[in-house]
């Protein structure tokens, strides 16, 4: 179990990589200069394919989660509700992604009206997430 538990903070730390840049990409499509197609392009491309990439992470990173869970058999009986709570930061973490990908598909229809200042604020929230999920594996306060 120790191979699945070092290999899923792995996959981890690699999905949350790519969500902590991706929507760096995002505040950097937001400045944009009109006219600027060229730059415009790269930035899409290099979003498109960080976007796939990332997806490609989070896969096994939640497999293995899940095999960790199933492994353990965790979350049955009391002294448990850390484990509920990191479920619900798993699920907000896929929705965070799941928001990514809508996003991206926006800004590439140039649909998106979102201020680079907005973009900015949206990045952060990868990094609660990760905080409260460590938090409540490491610390398990319920």
């Amino acid at each position: 179990m120790l191979w699945v538990k070092a290999f899923h903070i792995v996959f981890i730390a690699s999905w949350f990589a790519g969500l902590f840049y991706l929507p760096r990409i995002f505040v950097n499509l937001a400045m944009v200069q009109p006219g600027s197609v060229a730059e415009r392009a790269r930035l899409l491309l290099m979003a498109g394919k960080l976007l796939r990439f990332t997806t490609l992470l989070a896969v096994p990173a939640i497999g293995l989660g899940l095999w960790l869970w199933l492994g353990y058999g965790i979350g049955m009986g009391p002294g448990n509700g850390w484990l509920h709570a990191k479920l619900a930061v798993v699920l907000l973490v896929v929705l965070y992604h799941w928001a990514c990908a809508r996003l991206l598909g926006r800004l590439a229809a140039n649909t998106d009206q979102h201020s680079h200042k907005w973009f900015r604020w949206f990045n952060e929230l990868p990094v609660l997430l990760l905080i409260a999920a460590v938090v409540l594996v490491v610390v398990k306060p319920f």
